[in-house]
């Protein structure tokens, strides 16, 4: 490939139009800039305009590069790309004639890879506050800043005062030769003053000649309350082959009744079903009970499969087809997705809990050991004062 590419400027100088006599006409490609994607399907059509269509040749040559089908149609020249590969990329030059004179173009195909594959962390924001957000786009190419670029929008225009913290690529595994990428970049957000009124999306975007395409993905935003309680959001349940687990998709987050919600994102409702899970919460001294329950019946059991730091830093239990978990503010337990689960038939749902009150606690040994000290300062100080108060003898 890279010794016809060294030679394509010394064919290209030898074979300038209006070289020898008769005939002139004119070549042209379409498209003149092509981009395919994986396992797509892609048409180059070369043509040559003669004054005598007989003395007219037209064909395309390959440089180290598949030829894929050609067709031969009088003055024109069909090449077709059928579920392409990356072994289809490179330069594909046409070469026509009319007469003694003889015409070249070239044009390169360009094989990508974008599907609509985005991912987000953390799965949810939190306003009023400084944090860090990863958007990854999946199974990529080519992953180069030139072609790949990532923004965060807020609504249309993107989001001000973010700072770029850096960017990785990593293979991702395939079971075939074609070579993909994952993408991730990583911005540090400055605090957002609610009401946030249009959506946050993270952007990605594939520029390459002829070609300019973009995927979105919302950010939900949780506005932080003035109350005493945590702002807290579901999402909507999982069947056993679409378990959500830490980061379910954004586009399916639903709030309960009384938390508030970033707007521009519509909540949906998947409890029609004959059987679901839904989380309840009810606030206890100290923290939050939360109570997984099935509506559907008495068979079953359910059981909680997941909390921020581990189940075993909670106490929970489960009789049937409710299961209890208590949340302890004093305990400062970090925030995130908590999932119980439906048995048999595996069926989940999960709840995103942000904490607002969180007490370090102190121990005991803590509180008597500065009772201690405090009472032998108050005891030195006394007999100093004593002391300088005492008449000299």
């Amino acid at each position: 490939m890279e010794r016809g590419l060294a030679l394509l400027p010394l064919l290209v100088g030898l074979l300038q139009p209006g070289r020898g006599h008769g005939g002139g006409g004119s070549l042209e490609v379409e498209p003149p800039e092509a981009a395919v994607a994986l396992g797509g399907f892609l048409q180059l059509t070369c043509r040559l305009s003669c004054s005598d269509p007989a003395k007219a040749s037209v064909a395309w040559k390959g440089l180290d590069t598949s030829l894929g089908c050609v067709e031969q149609a009088g003055e024109s020249s069909v090449l077709t790309v059928r579920n392409a590969s990356l072994a289809d990329e490179g330069t594909q030059m046409c070469q026509g004639s009319c007469g003694n004179v003889t015409h070249l173009k070239t044009v390169m195909i360009r094989v990508f890879a974008f599907p609509d594959q985005l991912t987000v962390s953390p799965a949810v924001l939190v306003a009023r506050r400084d944090q860090k957000v990863a958007c990854t786009a999946h199974n990529v190419t080519p992953c180069d800043p030139g072609s790949l670029s990532f923004s965060l929008l807020l609504g249309n225009q993107e989001l001000e005062g973010v700072q770029v913290l850096g960017r990785e690529e990593e293979e991702e595994p395939q079971d075939g030769e074609d070579l993909l990428f994952r993408v991730t970049e990583h911005w540090l957000l400055p605090p957002f003053e609610p009401p946030i009124l249009p959506t946050l999306h993270c952007q990605a975007t594939m520029r390459l000649p002829g070609l300019e395409l973009s995927r979105r993905l919302p950010i939900p935003v949780l506005p932080i309350s003035t109350s005493k309680e945590p702002l807290v959001t579901t999402s909507l349940q999982t069947t056993p082959e679409q378990d959500s687990s830490l980061h379910p998709p954004a586009s399916t987050l639903q709030p309960p009744p009384s938390s508030p919600w970033s707007p521009g994102l519509t909540p949906d409702n998947s409890s029609t079903g004959p059987c679901h899970l839904e989380i309840h919460q009810s606030p206890v001294p100290g923290g939050l009970e939360l109570l997984c329950e099935a509506t559907c019946g008495t068979e079953g059991t359910v059981h909680w499969t997941q909390a921020p730091g581990g189940l075993a830093a909670y106490e929970w239990r489960k009789a049937g087809t409710r299961a209890w978990l208590s949340v302890q503010w004093a305990k400062c337990s970090p925030e995130g997705w908590f999932q119980c689960q439906l048995d048999p038939g595996g069926r989940k749902t999960n709840l995103y809990l942000v904490p607002e009150m969180c007490y370090a606690s102190t121990s005991p040994d803590l509180w008597t050991g500065s009772l201690v000290l405090g009472l032998l300062l108050l005891a030195l100080l006394a007999y100093r004062l004593r002391k300088h108060c005492q008449p000299a003898r």
